[in-house]
């Protein structure tokens, strides 16, 4: 896919995902940007079997966010802060100067894929938890891929609301009530007994808040309130997350087992990023493994990902040693909704 279509193509999805400010940009970009600079022949002759896999606008999107929030761009901020009022030309105008001024940055922004640490995605492992909870009656043990900054390493510190009814501490850092479909979980409290998280490319709560806020949507309010909190809370907290490959550390975190506790192995849209062997030898890795352990150490492994059924994303779980899959249903990739299938215990 051409760098054009595939900016036309991420720019429905920010509309379907509620950002009419991040789909106009990048239409502005796909439309408009001209070859001849080194930026704009970058992003043009972006190999088109990886656009989408790299994400390659929202690399740029989060690239000119971040410009905006870290002071360097004043003039586009500006227009950033009151975009609903900007007619396209003018937008245009300063985005497109962004993009030749501050041309080398932004090419060393874009070396890396976004890593937006979606809080709402919490919801799905509050719920999970509590499920799996009434299932074992055991502690937890965490082990995240693609963890970033640990953020949703964190989720026992947040709150689920559905109905009425909420799933957390008496005082969460945050509240996350989505649109809930279905019955809601069991009231399972879960104990966890340790937790980690690997990354390829772990980011700090404190020196790299503004590229962790870039990569969220500028006309986001919300979700920018949100982030904020919970990188305040991991910056006390600290969650361990390990720089590395996420199979190659989850292979040494599933060498010894746990007895008396269930290893929740999880993961929200960061598999597609993988590479296809990667994939496999995960996959491998955890049959091999799950078919070995014993009743009281169960393994779990919980995936958020994208599939081909849309839409949202596809809640599957996968239990071990009764070889178990289930279908927990499906969630809007950042949370907004939930349709949960989980079935009753």
């Amino acid at each position: 896919m051409s760098f054009r279509d595939h900016a036309r193509a991420q720019a429905r999805a920010c509309e379907e995902l509620g950002s009419p400010f991040t789909a106009r940009l990048l239409t502005l970009v796909a439309d408009r940007l001209a070859p001849g600079t080194e930026l704009g022949d970058r992003l043009l002759y972006w190999p088109s079997a990886q656009t989408h896999t790299d994400a390659v606008a929202l690399r740029l999107a989060g690239a000119l966010h971040y410009l905006v929030i870290s002071g360097q761009a004043p003039v586009l901020a500006r227009l950033y802060a009151q975009h609903d009022r900007v007619p396209d030309f003018q937008l245009w105008r300063s985005v497109d100067a962004a993009l030749r001024l501050h041309a080398a940055q932004i090419m060393h922004i874009m070396e890396n894929p976004p890593q937006t640490n979606e809080i709402r995605r919490s919801s799905v492992l509050i719920a999970a938890a509590h499920w799996l909870t009434a299932a074992y009656d055991l502690p937890l043990v965490l082990s995240e891929l693609g963890s970033s900054a640990g953020l949703n390493l964190l989720w026992d510190d947040y709150a689920l609301e559905i109905s009425g009814q909420r799933y957390g501490p008496e005082t969460p850092a945050l509240i996350l009530a989505p649109d809930w479909h279905g019955d809601p979980p069991p009231l399972a409290p879960p104990a966890i007994r340790a937790r980690a998280g690997v990354d390829l490319n772990p980011l700090d709560p404190d020196r790299d808040a503004l590229r962790l806020l870039s990569y969220v949507w500028a006309d986001q309010t919300d979700r920018l309130a949100r982030t904020r909190a919970a990188l305040s809370l991991a910056s006390q907290k600290r969650p361990v997350v390990t720089r590395g490959n996420a199979i190659d550390w989850l292979e040494a975190r599933l060498s010894r087992p746990l007895p008396q506790a269930v290893h929740l192995v999880y993961h929200t849209v960061v598999w597609q990023y993988f590479s296809l062997q990667d994939q496999a030898r995960g996959a491998a890795l955890l049959e091999r493994v799950g078919t070995r352990c014993r009743k009281d150490e169960p393994i779990a492994h919980l995936a958020m990902e994208q599939d081909e059924s849309g839409p949202g994303a596809a809640l599957t779980l996968h239990l071990w040693p009764d070889n178990t899959r289930i279908d927990l249903g499906r969630a809007d990739f950042h949370g907004r909704w939930v349709e949960w299938r989980a079935p009753a215990l």
